[in-house]
């Protein structure tokens, strides 16, 4: 009986110390997040209970000069396969769409779009103990396809280019 006495203690240091990654929270995704070579940011959005994220800064925002089409011109969605979308900007450009929330940390039936090869991918994103997201796309199911890791950039990150 006197080991009972202790319990409830024992369950509120539990649960006190329990890290915030153990948190199930669909909206933890939100906000900016740096892609894997750190060439853009990326700005996770929820509307309607759907996860979207364009990029909206990147680190070369201009083709260099020695481009043969657009030299010193800001980058553009050139090799999208709809002619209509070509002179997109990339900085506003939608990168991952129609994600929801599937539970433990997951989000699951969304797509994301390569704007280097202008090619659309399925994809799932898992938000890892580090804080860090696991992006993975891929082709039919998940075992064809390529992880990037992003993370959350520095408090001092440069503003974003439009």
């Amino acid at each position: 009986m006197r080991a009972l006495r202790h319990l409830p203690i024992i369950l509120l240091s539990f649960c006190l110390a329990a890290p915030a990654w153990a948190a199930d929270d669909a909206d933890a995704v939100l906000g900016a997040w740096v892609t894997a070579d750190g060439k853009a940011k990326v700005e996770i959005e929820k509307h309607d209970g759907v996860y979207d994220g364009r990029i909206v800064w990147l680190k070369e925002p201009n083709y260099p000069a020695d481009d043969k089409l657009m030299p010193g011109q800001p980058k553009v969605d050139r090799v999208n396969p709809d002619k209509a979308l070509q002179a997109h900007p990339i900085v506003g450009l939608p990168l991952i769409s129609g994600f929801r929330y599937a539970g433990d940390n997951v989000w699951s039936d969304g797509q994301i779009y390569d704007p280097e090869s202008g090619k659309l991918y399925s994809c799932k994103m898992t938000l890892m103990m580090d804080g860090s997201l696991k992006v993975r796309g891929y082709v039919g199911i998940s075992l064809f396809g390529r992880t990037e890791i992003w993370t959350r950039p520095p408090t001092d990150a440069p503003a974003a280019h439009t």
